[in-house]
């Protein structure tokens, strides 16, 4: 189990919040885990469903876009989608994000990911992530966000780990 931890940063009054993690992971693959369809689906919705998320669209390339459909365990399916404005590997991915359940469309965020190269091998990820409202990001918030971010960050830190070994012929 890994030891890194995400921090959320949520100044009130303020339409944004940045997010960071730490991984035991070089950043050219924490960045392929953001885009590599086969990788991302293992680690992004709800993890505790085995093919809990499928890709309707998946285009990880500047001027891109993408869809996805998480189910959960009583089979209710959320829709995503986005648009990628710029992917710049192993940097950045910078794009939108939208939940499709919103009785009116428009509640887009605006997000910028970045990888940084530490020493040993690790890579800091930080989303800055920016909403149209206060009550946009603070009903993120409240919707358990944090809680089903933790989730899929710890499971891309195992799937990171098992993608090492496998390289690395343990």
């Amino acid at each position: 189990m890994s030891t890194n931890k995400t921090t959320l940063v949520v100044v009130p009054g303020r339409q944004e919040l940045l997010i960071t993690r730490e991984f035991d992971a070089p950043r050219e693959l924490v960045f392929k885990a953001h885009t590599d369809a086969a990788i991302y689906a293992q680690w992004l919705g709800d993890v505790t469903i085995p093919g809990g998320t499928t890709f309707t669209t998946f285009e990880p390339r500047s001027g891109g876009a993408y869809r996805f459909v998480s189910k959960d365990k009583d089979g209710n399916e959320y829709a995503f989608h986005g648009v990628y404005h710029e992917v710049l590997a192993p940097e950045r991915i910078i794009g939108t994000f939208e939940f499709e359940g919103w009785p009116e469309a428009g509640h887009v965020e605006f997000d910028t990911t970045r990888f940084e190269e530490l020493p040993d091998g690790r890579t800091r990820m930080t989303i800055l992530a920016v909403y149209q409202s206060v009550e946009d990001r603070d009903g993120m918030i409240a919707s358990g966000m944090e809680d089903g971010m933790n989730q899929g960050l710890d499971r891309l830190d195992e799937i990171l780990a098992e993608q090492l070994a496998q390289t690395q012929g343990n």
